[in-house]
């Protein structure tokens, strides 16, 4: 019998290594090709490996809870044949390296809060990447020193790696002026549970949106501009070419690709609200990729992005809002579907409300909440003078980070984007 390594799989981009959740099958199970086998979660997104092959497990390499990296073997699986492996060389396993400089001296008071606690800093670190961290006694205000090679400058483990072989003998760098202001972690008020009470677990999407949202409040000073749409024109083109948007394309062409090719394409105008803080840098994003906040059926929310959106027509965004929308509900989305957002839209009004105010999804500045879409008796300017008359009126709130986007670029960006809607061509052809 020969045997067959299951290795883990390339998941994106800037992914390098992922957590085993959960085992689905055990060593003695027989499996066919394409049986899932493991369910692995990484920052962005959960998914699930697949068996190579037929075959049986004799061999799992990593329980639930361990970080694997990518390239590396998770099972071996006893297959059909007579070579002695069938995947080939397999390296060994990595361990991270021991050290036993003395840490860099750090300010008891702040280590006691932060040691162990990656939430409250606004920058990036993998599940690797912490593990190491936390196995050396690296705090985070260690870990912040750390310069990365990584995209956008993130910490890799060859990074952190690097820096152990010379701990200790490096001086303590004074923190610049911009860093010196983020906040320190807030102390949360201790919650007593009474009798009748339920208590739920969080789940680690929950945990994972949790320290993300509380993140982004302390990183961005926010502010929310609103403003009044009249979307009477688009609602009456939309009924009047639904049906044969579906007959043609067997699909729904909803409201919010309208909206979302309209705000995309109204940020060719405004770069800087299509941008990130690094420190004292402004970074002006190239392209245009908008995430669109996706309400998944366990209550949890997640962020797929549209590529490049202002290169796309309404029929391209429409069928790319569906189709990612469709993936997320039921967990098909690729870890590279649900990175590099620029900007990001919220949709309110599916719920019914009226309008809200977002919180910006870091490391962008900006983000556009759509409210529902109502009928009210609105003040009209004619020729003949004033009438009023009933129209379809919706509430757009933008919320964007005070530190490089002020109140009239906002201002000046939702008047573009609300004269961009109100002057939509009810003749155009889908």
């Amino acid at each position: 019998m020969a045997k067959f390594e299951v290795i883990m799989p390339k998941l994106g981009e800037s992914i390098i290594e992922a957590t085993i959740t959960k085992w689905l099958k055990g060593v003695g199970d027989s499996v066919e090709e394409d049986d899932a086998i493991v369910e692995i979660a990484t920052d962005k997104v959960d998914s699930e490996i697949p068996s190579p092959v037929e075959g049986k497990i004799i061999e799992s390499l990593y329980n639930e809870g361990d970080v694997v990296p990518v390239g590396k073997p998770i099972a071996v699986i006893e297959i059909e044949g007579d070579d002695d492996d069938v995947s080939g060389e397999t390296e060994e396993k990595e361990t991270p390296a021991k050290t036993d400089a003395p840490a860099l001296a750090v300010d008891k008071q702040t280590e006691e809060v932060i040691e162990g606690d990656f939430s409250s800093s606004s920058r990036f670190y993998s599940p690797l990447v912490k593990s190491i961290a936390k196995k050396e006694n690296i705090s985070l205000a260690e870990l912040e020193q750390i310069p990365g090679s990584g995209k956008d400058n993130r910490v890799n483990k060859q990074d952190i790696l690097n820096y152990l072989e010379t701990r200790g003998q490096q001086p303590i760098q004074k923190p610049s002026p911009i860093a010196a202001q983020q906040p320190v972690k807030m102390q949360v008020p201790k919650v007593i549970s009474e009798s009748g009470d339920e208590i739920i677990e969080m789940d680690r999407m929950r945990k994972l949106i949790a320290d993300h949202m509380v993140m982004s409040m302390q990183v961005s000073p926010h502010v929310t501009s609103f403003i009044e749409v009249d979307v009477t024109n688009i609602v009456n083109w939309r009924n009047k070419v639904k049906d044969q948007f579906m007959k043609r394309e067997n699909q729904k062409i909803t409201f919010t690709p309208i909206f979302i090719e309209a705000a995309a394409k109204t940020l060719r105008n405004f770069p800087t609200m299509n941008a990130s803080v690094d420190g004292a840098k402004i970074i002006l994003r190239k392209n245009i990729n908008v995430g669109m906040a996706t309400a998944l059926p366990n209550g949890n929310l997640i962020v797929p992005v549209i590529k490049n959106a202002d290169e796309l027509n309404l029929v391209g965004t429409a069928k790319r809002v569906n189709d990612l929308a469709g993936r997320a509900r039921n967990n098909k989305l690729n870890p590279d579907e649900i990175q590099g957002g620029t900007f990001t839209v919220t949709n309110f009004g599916s719920f019914d409300s009226l309008t809200g105010t977002p919180i910006i999804n870091q490391p962008q500045v900006a983000i556009l909440g759509l409210g529902a879409i109502k009928k009210r008796p609105v003040v009209l300017e004619t020729a003949q003078g004033d009438v009023i008359a009933i129209r379809q009126i919706m509430m757009l709130s933008l919320a964007y980070d005070h530190r490089i986007v002020d109140g009239a670029l906002g201002g000046m960006y939702l008047k573009q984007l609300r004269d961009t809607l109100e002057s939509f061509d009810v003749n155009q052809v889908v």
